[in-house]
């Protein structure tokens, strides 16, 4: 697939060059800048090449706080259904709140947010890239846990046990079913039996679209 990807760091940006490259994929465009990013991918779009993703770093010039994130807000915006992966170094709940919040909605693109950290587990990084491409959703574990914690005390929260709470999490890492019940060292049946409930305690019926990815964003309260 084709990609766009912003970094402002050159090493980083050029050894996720050569990760994605080696697994495949072609880099359309490497940026360094917010700015840089938005018009790259305006230009493509204009052209008829938009990228099958955008990857893009939180913090770059020309302010060095949440340029990427306001740089993929506005690409968003341009073209709803472009499938964002957003990295940071730290965690930060807040921007990811952002752009969740817009995964929220019916038909929703693919989106990410991952720690830089992850891009050092190899297969884990590019299973992330590939199914944020394909319109699934990727929230590194520890924004989970970081959003978890500022949702204590919530109804729906509460409503979970606590095998249910890391059976969600795991959800929301992108996680299938065979691979919850490997990580948990359970069988198949009771992850399903778990995933079920949880779309249960949240409300979520069978007519509900895309029930995997509405449970997580109905349980980190992003509205």
């Amino acid at each position: 697939m084709r990609l766009v990807l912003a970094d402002d760091a050159a090493l980083l940006r050029a050894g996720l060059v050569g990760l994605l490259e080696r697994a495949g994929h072609e880099v359309s465009a490497e940026l360094e800048d917010g700015p840089s990013l938005v018009d790259a991918v305006m230009e493509l779009g204009a052209a008829g090449a938009l990228p099958d993703l955008v990857i893009t770093d939180v913090r770059m010039p020309p302010t060095m706080t949440d340029d990427g994130l306001r740089a993929a807000v506005q690409i968003r915006a341009r073209y709803p259904k472009l499938p964002i992966l957003v990295l940071s170094q730290y965690v930060a709940p807040a921007y990811a709140q952002v752009l969740l919040d817009a995964a929220s909605e019916p038909n929703a693109p693919g989106t990410g947010y991952l720690l830089k950290e992850r891009v050092g587990r190899v297969a884990d990084f590019l299973k992330s890239v590939d199914l944020v491409a394909a319109g699934g959703m990727v929230i590194d574990p520890e924004v989970v846990r970081s959003l978890l914690r500022s949702r204590r005390g919530d109804s729906k929260l509460e409503r979970l046990t606590p095998r249910e709470l890391e059976v969600l999490e795991l959800m929301a890492d992108g996680s299938s079913n065979s691979q919850i019940a490997e990580a948990l060292v359970v069988s198949s049946a009771a992850v399903a039996k778990h995933v079920a409930n949880v779309f249960a305690k949240l409300d979520l019926g069978p007519d509900e679209e895309n029930r995997r990815v509405r449970a997580v964003l109905t349980y980190l309260n992003v509205r």
